[in-house]
């Protein structure tokens, strides 16, 4: 499909060329001003490459070029009929597809046993601490963003964000608190007796 051509980063090139032409440096800013680099990875770098394959493959174009006084001349570019067709397309399939997804967080979780009780209560404790952190700054941009008078529908995304760290932060701390109290028991490095289940077993299961 033609829209796989599009990473999160090509989308949010073009979510702002929707507003107006702009070169590369006022994308950066504007990324920089709105959080993208909440959902995004933002890189300087990343941001030109991003922006001369989507003029490679047709789905922007070079609209002016301007000059500050000694400054490079900068390009501005605007989106095709093309860009709008795959950014509209790949949107549909970002926001109502499922896709599965693997935070590494799970991963650290599948070998607390293994790590043993020391070492992950304090990791956990860490991972808490930066958390409260994070959650109180998410707050305090939450606030000045509601006070500027930015309307809600443009930052849907970081609404989302925030409120998963903060689902995060309560959950971990939960866990925390079943592994020092011993509601979770650690299994003292005893190797527990699991049961292969296999796809047949599972339609068993569901017939039964």
């Amino acid at each position: 499909m033609a829209s796989a051509k599009l990473t999160p980063l090509g989308i949010a090139v073009l979510e702002l060329l929707h507003e107006k032409p702009m070169h590369p440096y006022e994308m950066a800013q504007l990324m920089r001003e709105r959080y993208v680099s909440t959902r995004v990875n933002v890189k300087a770098g990343s941001l030109y490459h991003t922006v001369e394959r989507l003029h490679r493959d047709g789905l922007i174009e070079v609209v002016d070029t301007q000059r500050d006084g000694r400054r490079p001349e900068r390009t501005v570019y605007g989106m095709t009929q093309n860009g709008l067709d795959e950014f509209n397309q790949r949107g549909r399939e970002l926001l109502g597809d499922l896709v599965e997804e693997f935070p590494a967080y799970l991963s650290g979780l599948a070998v607390i046993d293994e790590l043993g009780k020391e070492t992950s209560l304090i990791e956990l404790d860490h991972r808490v601490t930066r958390l409260r952190a994070a959650v109180a700054a998410d707050q305090a941009v939450l606030q000045r963003l509601a006070e500027d008078g930015t309307p809600p529908i443009y930052w849907l995304d970081w609404r989302y964000k925030c409120d998963h760290r903060r689902f995060e932060l309560e959950w971990t701390e939960r866990l925390l608190d079943d592994l020092k109290s011993g509601r979770i028991p650690f299994q003292d490095c005893e190797q527990p007796k699991l049961t292969l289940i296999t796809r047949e077993d599972d339609d068993e299961r569901k017939t039964s």
